[in-house]
């Protein structure tokens, strides 16, 4: 069979992505070969993917987390366009994994055929595949404003005949009206697609909600296939550090006599902030995310972590009081760490014809080295060792690179060659790679030596978590919602037959 769904929503973050995985779990435990896929993806938060050719290319987060629900590697075509946001007026277009060019809202137009191309070309591939390929949405299939050229949402939808189905945030309020009104500003072609709706993050007696849902049905004609409860576990592989909150996960209690406290510097254009779930997910570890300088001050660790654009985000930095605080934490004698971006910050020079355009501009003098940027992005797996004989794998997604340094320089890691990456300079860490927490050796003797660094000598490091265990509980977790609370004989009637026949059209609707 070539059965597929389009995983639609209200809004942003009202979750797309979740339901997506969860339906891949589901699916991939019943035998079923599915994929996952996104057409676009507007994310800085990335992982790396080895293409046919060898070369490391990017896809979303997001989807590098379906595909492990579906028991896959991580595939170029399951997120064929990535937009990278450096700022508020452009991003960086990666195609098939490979950064293509950087375009304005204007500019995008232009490109916008050629993407669709693309889209389409990896959906028929992998629909040819795979028995069931479940697609993501981007957004809401209602911004009527940019309808007109859509390839990611209903326009998908009508090109590949997918059954749709929109989930809506109850959490967020006016869930009801955001279901309906998405529908209703549609126009009936699209709207013939829209098999149902999906409830997400309830929290309360159902019972109370029941009239609320018949209703919905009489005036839309539509079902609501389940209501999913809130769930606190469900924080890994964040889509956007926004969805985060201030603290991440749920913290265990101490494994020692005293907790852990890591302050993450929310940048504007933060990027794979992911990289630090793994350090919440050891007890006695408090990992939140801040923009307020007093909270530094406080920290155990301050972490600087990936950013899209990094001497945009260094003056942001000195605008706020928070680079002074940075710098105050580590004169204090307390560790310091800073990932890509974050690293590149803590360099004496930036010199960046590049991302920025700046030239050369002052970083923070925390470590001996300087930074200059390419134009050839470097994107590649990273292997190695850290913290003496310790395995370590990673990625690596950046322009900049270390241009010159002290050679007394300690490294924080090694390459699987043998070469020094990153730095450890006293109580200041730096390293180009993301994901090198998720091994779990080095990140336990990260931990101890940081706490050591901090004076926190009650801290103990836990001797059994796994990060990657955690991850298939997620996964698993999904699964179990998916199976436990949507009529999944309904959905899989979907994804095998189509979209049902006879759906009423919901006035007004978009005119066509």
């Amino acid at each position: 069979m070539t059965g597929g769904l389009l995983v639609a929503g209200t809004t942003s973050d009202a979750g797309k992505s979740v339901l997506t995985a969860g339906i891949c779990r589901w699916l991939y435990r019943q035998g079923v070969q599915v994929a996952p896929f996104k057409a676009q993806n507007m994310s800085n938060n990335s992982a790396v993917v080895v293409g046919p050719d060898g070369r490391g290319g990017e896809i979303g987060r997001a989807q590098a987390m379906q595909a492990a629900a579906c028991g896959l590697a991580p595939d170029l075509r399951f997120n064929p366009v990535l937009l990278k946001p450096g700022s508020d007026l452009a991003s960086q277009v990666v195609l098939l994994g490979a950064a293509v060019d950087t375009v304005t809202a204007g500019t995008f137009r232009t490109l916008r055929p050629r993407l669709a191309e693309t889209a389409y070309a990896a959906l028929a591939e992998l629909r040819a595949a795979y028995d069931v390929v479940i697609c993501e949405g981007a957004g809401s299939p209602a911004e009527i404003n940019l309808r007109d050229g859509d390839y990611v949402n209903m326009g998908l939808a009508r090109h590949a005949r997918l059954p749709t189905i929109v989930v809506g945030d109850i959490d967020r309020g006016g869930v009801f009206a955001a279901m309906f009104g998405t529908l209703a500003l549609l126009d009936p072609a699209d709207q013939a697609l829209v098999a149902g709706f999906v409830v997400n993050k309830f929290r309360g007696d159902l019972g109370l909600l029941a009239p609320g849902l018949d209703m919905l049905r009489r005036l839309t004609g539509r079902p609501t296939y389940g209501v999913l409860p809130w769930a606190l576990d469900l924080w890994l592989d964040a889509e956007d550090s926004l969805a985060y909150g201030r603290v991440l996960g749920r913290p265990a209690a101490p494994h020692g006599t005293e907790w852990l406290d890591v302050a993450v510097v929310r940048l504007p254009r933060i990027s794979n902030a992911t990289d630090v779930e793994a350090l919440a997910t050891e007890p006695g570890v408090r990992v939140r995310l801040t923009v307020e300088p007093a909270e530094l001050a406080a920290a155990d660790l301050v972490v600087l972590p990936g950013s899209k654009s990094t001497v945009a985000d260094l003056a942001w930095l000195r605008e706020t009081g928070l680079a002074d605080a940075v710098t105050g934490h580590v004169a204090a004698g307390r560790p310091l760490l800073g990932i890509c971006g974050g690293f590149q910050m803590l360099a004496r020079a930036i010199h960046d014809p590049v991302e920025s355009r700046r030239g050369t501009v002052p970083g923070l003098g925390l470590l001996p080295t300087e930074i200059t940027f390419d134009s050839r992005k470097t994107v590649r797996p990273a292997v190695g060792t850290g913290g003496g004989d310790r395995p370590v794998r990673g990625y690596e997604i950046h322009h900049g690179h270390v241009s010159a340094a002290d050679p007394e320089l300690p490294p924080l890691l090694h390459h699987a060659d043998g070469t020094g990456e990153g730095a450890a300079h006293g109580v200041v860490h730096g390293t180009h790679w993301h994901g090198a927490f998720e091994s779990d050796e080095f990140r336990r003797w990260f931990l101890a030596r940081t706490a050591r660094l901090a004076g926190r000598t009650g801290f103990r490091v836990a001797p059994g978590t796994s990060f990657a265990a955690a991850r298939e509980r997620t996964l698993d977790l999904l699964g179990d919602l998916v199976e436990e609370h949507l009529d999944t004989t309904a959905l899989w009637r979907l994804i095998e037959s189509g979209p049902p026949a006879g759906l009423p059209f919901v006035p007004p609707g978009a005119p066509r």
